[in-house]
């Protein structure tokens, strides 16, 4: 079945069964795969896209439910405005070491700072607890939240 999905400002189709994860649809249909699998259960947050704005696990949202939403992922941060801030911090304070887990880190992070423009730590703390790190850059990523709202502002 052909379901027409809105990914990264573009109408693409993808022919799978409804309840095909997006993940999936994302990385094997449409060769998006910078969206990463991680734990297939929206524990780990390595599955992170935005779907009208909103941070939401790719491996259990049915393509189904993607149908006539905007999908954004971490493909298209480059060309807009925070995510370019959220990025080049990134890269500035080296915050990926093996680097699986960083597009839902920058995906999470990025949706955080649409909504928030100067957020506390205990604000950064939540927006990014469901994103597991098994390097531990939690500090780092903090840090380099911090200096992509200052560079946004």
């Amino acid at each position: 079945m052909a379901i027409s999905l809105n990914v990264n400002g573009k109408t693409m189709s993808v022919d799978a069964d409804p309840s095909t994860p997006l993940l999936w649809a994302l990385r094997d249909n449409l060769n998006l795969t910078g969206t990463k699998f991680g734990c297939g259960m929206a524990l780990c947050g390595a599955c992170t896209v935005h779907m009208n704005g909103n941070a939401v696990r790719a491996c259990i949202t049915p393509i189904s439910a993607a149908a006539g939403q905007r999908i954004t992922t971490i493909e298209a941060q480059a060309t807009d405005k925070v995510g370019k801030a959220v990025t080049d911090a990134w890269v500035k304070h080296d915050v990926a070491q093996c680097g699986y887990c960083q597009s839902g880190q920058v995906m999470s992070a990025v949706a955080l700072l649409k909504t928030t423009k100067n957020p506390s730590d205990a604000q950064i703390d939540s927006a990014m607890a469901g994103n597991i790190c098994r390097c531990g850059t939690y500090t780092r990523v903090r840090e380099a939240i911090k200096d992509a709202a200052k560079a946004v502002a």
